[in-house]
């Protein structure tokens, strides 16, 4: 079938048409109510007009750009699934003694909130099922946020124009980190709840506004009466609103800004190149996201997690056993384990420093995340708008930096599950934790260290391929006796992509003295941005692009094996 999009034809004429083919008058009808339908709606809203702009955007293919789909899938499924819940669930600390499916806690008395989870895995229809892809889908959206941003991150992907949008992504992510925290306090199992007397230590921990927090959250004493209904609040209605109007503004800035994409033949800075919303990009989108509903409902059938009838109902005087936060709360919980217990007593108070300081560090970290495109942006003076993605080996710093990281979280990863390492490795948790606090300077550095090298060396390998061609195997024996490899040159794709990206010039300090002979005065931070840009820019941090006449030189016949 051939569409003609610049045929329009009047209604007279879909009506002979229809009259040709076959159509009774009934379908004549219902095609002239539609269209009515629709012409009322795109008098009020428009739709004719934002169809016609919208419906042909270009997508680019590439594999890593599914990861951001992952997240918004896994986020739709976690609303889904979570209404379903909310049916039954019930928000309460009110206590009563159970006596349902679940034989082993019959007679225990435990509170509604416990209960009604219970209720949900045992007794409605499906319920455990439910309850299993709503927490695996947390925790495969807050994962695949994770590494969406470091696709972002290590591309540059959020250099001008986009760096609101990253904002919004990190606050996503933020939200999503403690929305998360909040939807497996609510069971009320002594995992969570051992979990919720950690966060209200930490709360207690901060100077002067620490106890107006935490009686905003719990209502009073811990535990108090209050604790379940305001996080459920803040779970259900809260956090998710607010990611909800997140999540709208992000989308909506990616299509205004459109899409970025990897260096290639034809691709620039004022161009598209890729696939057209409707229908192709549309048909994959969809199906990948019952790929994506398919797996995650899979999983959730095979791999049990949070089974909280395992671990009982919550009470202040006990702890269970291998007590262990999500992955993505281990960075905080790894700072404070392996702090020192320090404290200050002075005038009538005292600072646990030993919460304090890692609490500072953690917020520092990721006001650092926050701003990184701003800061960058700085450094590099750079104002134009970037549609091209970098290759990480091409912003050794930036890759550097993003790799310390990833290691300096891996290693609070293993000091906030210390306890576990060491009982079943069979080990001294002291030397782990020692072993952590060492990493914890150390690591970072080495990674930092390893990773700007290896950039570089990838550099000089990108070089060395456009001057001489990649290596092709074949080895040739000269007439003096001397053996080569032959080098095959690259084509002019492979050409363009490993040379199209910028190279900047570190700036330049002004002279220290004028031409009279005068101290010049330069600002602290004129020479910080100096020094920055020196170690992004200089000569230790990129190696310099062969220009087009040295490519030719080499190619040009006596030069090339």
């Amino acid at each position: 079938m051939t569409i003609h999009a610049d045929t329009p034809h009047s209604a007279g004429d879909a009506h002979d048409g229809h009259e040709q083919i076959g159509h009774s008058e009934a379908g004549v009808e219902q095609a002239h109510i539609g269209e009515k339908a629709a012409d009322w709606a795109d008098g009020r809203l428009g739709i004719y007009g934002l169809a016609k702009a919208n419906m042909r955007k270009i997508f680019p293919d590439h594999w890593s750009f599914m990861l951001g789909e992952i997240c918004l899938y896994s986020f739709i499924i976690i609303i889904l699934t979570g209404v379903y819940l909310t049916l039954f669930f019930q928000p309460s600390m009110g206590e009563v003694v159970y006596h349902g499916s679940y034989v082993p806690l019959n007679g225990i008395r435990m509170s509604e909130a416990y209960k009604s989870t219970l209720d949900i895995s045992f007794d409605v229809r499906g319920g455990l099922l439910i309850r299993q892809i709503h927490h695996w889908a947390a925790i495969v959206f807050v994962a695949a946020m994770l590494v969406h941003m470091m696709r972002v991150f290590f591309t540059g992907a959020f250099r001008k124009p986009r760096e609101i949008n990253w904002l919004f992504g990190f606050l996503l992510l933020f939200l999503g980190m403690f929305d998360g925290f909040m939807g497996y306090s609510l069971p009320d199992d002594l995992l969570s709840g051992t979990g919720i007397r950690f966060m209200e230590g930490a709360i207690l921990a901060t100077p002067v506004v620490g106890t107006y927090i935490a009686m905003f959250l719990y209502g009073g004493q811990f535990p108090g009466n209050d604790i379940i209904p305001r996080f459920y609040t803040i779970h259900v209605l809260l956090i998710p609103g607010i990611m909800l109007g997140l999540l709208v503004a992000h989308l909506i800035l990616v299509f205004y800004h459109k899409h970025t994409q990897f260096a290639g033949p034809g691709r620039t800075e004022k161009n598209v190149v890729g696939m057209p919303l409707m229908p192709i990009y549309m048909a994959k989108a969809g199906g990948f996201f019952f790929l994506v509903f398919g797996v995650i409902a899979m999983v959730s059938a095979v791999a049990s997690v949070n089974p909280i009838w395992a671990y009982g109902p919550y009470r202040p005087d006990q702890v269970s056993t291998d007590a262990q936060p999500d992955w993505y709360m281990g960075f905080s919980e790894g700072l404070i384990r392996i702090m020192p217990g320090w404290e200050i007593r002075a005038w009538g108070h005292t600072l646990v420093l030993g919460v304090f300081i890692p609490l500072t560090v953690f917020g520092l970290v990721m006001i650092v995340i926050a701003v990184y495109p701003f800061l960058e942006g700085w450094i590099t003076g750079d104002k134009r708008e970037h549609h091209i993605l970098d290759r990480p080996r091409n912003a050794p710093m930036r890759t550097a930096f993003g790799v310390a990281w990833i290691v300096e979280y891996i290693i609070l990863l293993v000091a906030g599950g210390n306890d576990l390492f060491a009982t079943h490795f069979h080990l001294s948790i002291n030397t782990i934790t020692w072993a952590c606090r060492i990493l914890f300077f150390v690591g970072p550095v080495i990674a930092f260290t390893i990773t700007k090298r290896w950039c570089i060396g990838l550099q000089r390998n990108d070089r060395e391929k456009v001057l001489h061609g990649r290596e092709s195997g074949t080895i040739k024996r000269l007439p003096h006796g001397e053996f080569i490899e032959v080098h095959a040159p690259l084509d002019a794709a492979a050409l363009h992509t490993i040379t199209a990206h910028d190279q900047f010039k570190p700036i330049e300090l002004p002279a220290a003295v004028d031409e009279n002979g005068v101290k010049a005065k330069i600002p602290v931070l004129t020479k910080v941005r100096a020094k920055l840009s020196q170690s992004y820019f200089g000569e230790a941090a990129q190696i310099p692009k062969p220009t087009p006449e040295e490519h030719a030189e080499i190619t040009s016949g006596h030069g090339h094996h």
